[in-house]
């Protein structure tokens, strides 16, 4: 079902202007307000906000507004509450835990209603109730909706009467779709901009990458020079297409800093893996991504460096050199999980990140060379 949405005809469109308008109308004006009155802020929880203005909007059609502030605020302390984040991060915080205690033990306290269980059902509480309100919001204006409003996955649900009948937890799919869109690229992009942040060689060669960019935006007259070196730039999500580099830094990112660093495995049969290691039916497989992705053995005697040259291949092409990406097995790099469990929102969480941190890089790291720190507020 999941697949079916993500990929449904009627999003694929909306994805792109959605993630503009709020860079736009958002990140951009927030970065410029406090890089003008020189304030440090909390670069997590405004990436956190961001991403989850985006992914409540494409999942229930109603921006939440986490990521706005008044002309005269100076703060996010002025924005809106963000328990309903909070209430993800609990939802995952328990059930991690579960796997560390017996069955029994966690199912007692579902029971009785105490301890993490307590604290779980009240974040789903909370979750439910966000959807519901979203849910309607929406619901008077999906019977005229015009043609420019934002199409959102709980229309297709409402569309189709499996899951508008009523027979279906229509929430349950909505509440996992949020949490599935927020986490991957929630939990990468601040990673990403404290790799960019230490990194500043990385930081130039992706404005180098850029400028290309800028250059057939000024021969097509779409931007003047002056507004291409003084006015934000964002950049299209079919023009990050081909960006290589920039590409190959989050995936040096997420080899570093995976946002599952954990994947648990159930054994169904016997079986004898190719190490020669005996599973039984029922045991249980812990496999770190963590480790993996700082392993010698993959990935050479650099592996703790932030290198995202590792992932390209140089090529000549016309007598002009170029990179394309190396192919990498996803059971070597399993930051988007492996096989039949392959992250169904790979493409449009990529495409999101180099988005945000493409017109990020270019509008807000101006006039920096390689051994100059690109001062990126990473708290």
């Amino acid at each position: 079902m999941n697949h079916s949405i993500l990929n449904n005809p009627r999003l694929l469109g909306i994805r792109a202007r959605l993630c503009r308008d709020k860079v736009v109308n958002g990140l951009l004006p927030f970065l410029a307000r406090m890089a003008s009155i020189r304030t440090p802020f909390d670069m997590r929880e405004l990436l956190t906000r961001l991403v989850f203005d985006l992914t409540a909007t494409l999942t229930l059609g109603v921006d939440p507004g986490y990521l706005s502030m008044s002309s005269t605020s100076s703060s996010m302390m002025h924005m809106p509450s963000m328990h309903v984040c909070t209430a993800m991060d609990t939802v995952m915080e328990v059930g991690l835990l579960r796997h560390a205690m017996p069955a029994s033990v966690w199912k007692a306290m579902r029971q009785l209603n105490v301890g993490p269980e307590r604290k779980l059902a009240v974040a789903h509480k909370q979750l439910h109730g966000f959807v519901r309100e979203m849910v309607a919001k929406r619901k008077p204006a999906a019977s005229c909706r015009c043609d420019d409003e934002v199409e959102a996955a709980v229309d297709i649900l409402f569309d189709d009467p499996v899951y508008s009948g009523g027979g279906f937890p229509l929430g349950n799919i909505l509440v996992q779709l949020m949490v599935a869109g927020r986490d991957t690229v929630g939990t990468t992009l601040p990673w990403v901009f404290y790799s960019l942040a230490n990194n500043p060689r990385v930081v130039s060669a992706i404005r180098e990458e850029l400028a290309p960019l800028i250059a057939i935006r000024k021969e097509a007259s779409a931007y003047s020079s002056s507004s291409s070196s003084n006015t934000m730039v964002v950049f299209e999500p079919e023009e990050t297409k081909g960006l290589v580099y920039l590409e190959a830094a989050i995936l040096e990112t997420l080899r570093l800093y995976p946002p599952g660093p954990l994947e648990r495995k159930a054994v169904l049969a016997d079986d004898v893996l190719p190490s020669g290691h005996q599973l039984c039916s029922g045991e249980t497989i812990l496999v770190s991504i963590y480790a993996m992705g700082r392993m010698e053995a993959l990935w050479g005697k650099d592996c703790h460096e932030y290198r995202p040259e590792r992932w390209l291949i140089s090529r000549s092409h016309d007598g002009c050199a170029a990179n394309k990406l190396r192919y990498v097995p996803s059971h070597k790099f399993m930051a988007f999980n492996s096989g039949p469990r392959l992250c169904l929102g790979k493409d449009i969480a990529m495409a999101q990140m180099k988005t945000i941190v493409a017109t990020s890089m270019w509008s807000c790291c101006k006039g920096r060379t390689s051994n100059q720190s690109c001062r990126v507020p990473c708290r």
